[in-house]
């Protein structure tokens, strides 16, 4: 079976997994894993903030942030088809009971015009009671449901300055900022500079099995432990898992340019394939996502999965792909066979499911 649901599909090499095998341990709860503590101390230097507290998932990272941020009661913009807000199981409201106040962001990116609609003008006739004060921005980095869009950086500067100047906090969701950085050349501390805080992942483009990073200011992580604890995230001996993600930082950064490849390959192999609706240009990154017109996503899948590829639909018309450490250049010729051979004994009826292509995909698409 060539998996290509989710770069979380990948496993640990040999030599990672004899890292994580033969790495120093202690308590976590009590701050004496020597490994989590370089793992922390390593990645906060990476990305320039003076602190960093290593979690389970980009999930409790991003959403620990979010409450270490608010009040129950408080705002929050996020993009309207961002992961903190569709792809966390409702998080937000549950865990921090905060209102979010979405964007119309295009393949996740939006404007400062539309930071400045959101936040409106205050004027002494309207009570700032009435309204729930709004306290941070989020921004994600590259966008999963946009296709593994990267910001453009000028554009996401601008935005940073409009929040910064409206007195917003800013958390960048970097569970692929690797990508980011890889496809640009821009340095993921030069992203990182833009905002208060940062979550990065290891457990996706980079290889390792568990984890992910918040980093910041050292008031912050402070505060953002108490809260790591209360959702339930204490760790003990997890100098384990965080070897792996050490592993990953010093060996894996440098070879995701390789997934961009595959994922481009895949790309322009599938693009020109009846039923299918694929912009090529979309992908920037490691995440391809497109349409057919010939079945509904999901029997598509079904019909991919009978043959040997695993992929993740998404939506009514949608299909998600993504090359990773461990798939190789032939299995991604494999994969695009496969994807042939099910678009073609389909051919007749293209067009009959879905006319929107990607931007219907982007638009409307769930997968992790």
């Amino acid at each position: 079976m060539i998996d290509l649901r989710s770069d979380t599909c990948s496993q640990p090499t040999d030599a990672m997994r004899q890292a994580m095998a033969t790495a120093p341990v202690g308590d976590d709860v009590y701050s004496d894993d020597p490994t989590v503590k370089r793992l922390e101390r390593e990645v906060a230097e990476f990305l320039g903030k003076e602190d960093a507290v290593y979690m389970v998932t980009g999930t409790m990272t991003n959403q620990v942030a979010i409450r270490a941020y608010t009040e129950p009661g408080d705002a929050v913009l996020f993009d309207q088809n961002a992961h903190v807000y569709i792809l966390e199981g409702g998080a937000p409201a549950a865990f921090s009971g905060v209102l979010p106040r979405l964007l119309p962001g295009v393949r996740g990116v939006f404007t400062p015009g539309d930071i400045e609609a959101a936040l409106g003008v205050p004027h002494r006739f309207f009570p700032s009671t009435i309204a729930a004060p709004v306290k941070l921005l989020c921004v994600e980095n590259t966008h999963n449901i946009g296709g593994g869009k990267v910001w453009p950086m000028e554009q996401l500067k601008a935005v940073c300055e409009t929040a910064r100047r409206r007195g917003l906090a800013l958390h960048l969701d970097g569970a692929r900022l690797w990508h980011a950085s890889v496809a640009t050349g821009i340095p993921e501390s030069t992203y990182a500079a833009l905002f208060d805080s940062v979550s990065i992942c290891f457990s996706k483009a980079m290889g390792a099995p568990v984890g992910s990073i918040l980093a910041g200011p050292r008031d912050f992580i402070s505060r953002a432990r108490r809260f790591k604890q209360q959702i339930g995230g204490g760790f003990r001996q997890a100098g384990i898992i965080a070897a792996g993600a050490l592993y990953a930082l010093h060996n894996n950064r440098e070879r995701l340019a390789e997934d961009h490849y595959h994922a481009k390959l895949l790309a322009e192999g599938i693009a020109v394939l009846p039923g299918i609706s694929l912009d090529v240009q979309s992908v920037e990154t490691n995440i391809v996502r497109f349409s057919v017109t010939s079945l509904p996503a999901t029997d598509f899948a079904d019909r991919l999965y009978e043959r040997g590829l695993h992929v993740l639909p998404s939506g009514s018309d949608g299909i998600r792909a993504i090359p990773y450490l461990n798939i190789t250049e032939a299995d991604v010729r494999k994969a695009v066979s496969i994807i042939e051979s099910v678009a073609s004994e389909h051919a007749d009826k293209a067009g009959t499911y879905g006319t929107q292509g990607v931007v219907q995909s982007t638009k409307n698409s769930a997968g992790y």
